[in-house]
């Protein structure tokens, strides 16, 4: 992808506008064919079938459709748990129930009423971060809100980032506060990143 690897770094909101529209050209079409292949490369991991709680999302937009994975992970009777936005840009995990309908936060995002029960950072076994775009090193490019960043400070468990192919980059700009996931999967490959 060429909007990653050139030698004058581009911002990350130049990042960010380059990619939206580039995602925006894609073909529905092609776009549900790609996810599918990343679902299944996802469902296949061994890290997955031995976490028993995931922090997943629901996918907007042009990001992958996650919610697509939840039925295959409750018929292995694993926990989800997905995000609420908190005010002052925080995130509080709930879990997820199949027969209690999501709602619409003002973001977009789907997300579980608040009464739906806490799950705390250490009965999470595996969250797969949404990101934009990731790197060869697992840095992500996210929406820019800096929730998940603030999340993962805390976490400890194994962070996982779901990337087109053609969105793979060489090397994105980072700050200080950036944290990057462990594995990253693409439809070919998985990306194993030793903890930084």
């Amino acid at each position: 992808m060429t909007v990653c690897t050139t030698t004058a770094e581009p911002s990350k909101a130049d990042l960010r506008r380059q990619l939206r529209e580039q995602l925006g050209r894609l073909p529905e079409a092609a776009r549900r064919q790609e996810d599918e292949a990343l679902f299944a490369a996802f469902l296949a991991r061994p890290e997955v079938a031995r976490a028993k709680t995931l922090f997943l999302f629901c996918g907007t937009g042009t990001e992958p459709d996650t919610a697509r994975l939840f039925p295959p992970l409750l018929t292995q009777e694993k926990v989800i748990g997905l995000p609420r936005m908190l005010p002052g840009r925080g995130i509080q995990v709930h879990r997820y129930d199949p027969k209690i309908p999501l709602v619409r936060h003002p973001f977009g995002i789907l997300e579980p009423r608040a009464d739906a029960p806490v799950l705390l950072p250490e009965q999470i076994d595996l969250v797969l971060v949404p990101g934009l775009c990731y790197d060869r090193r697992g840095f992500r490019l996210g929406m820019g809100g800096g929730y998940y960043d603030r999340w993962l400070e805390h976490y400890r468990g194994l962070t996982v980032g779901l990337c087109r192919s053609a969105l793979l980059c060489d090397r994105l700009p980072t700050e200080p506060h950036d944290r990057p996931v462990q594995l990253v999967i693409t439809p070919e490959q998985c990306l194993s990143l030793s903890k930084q």
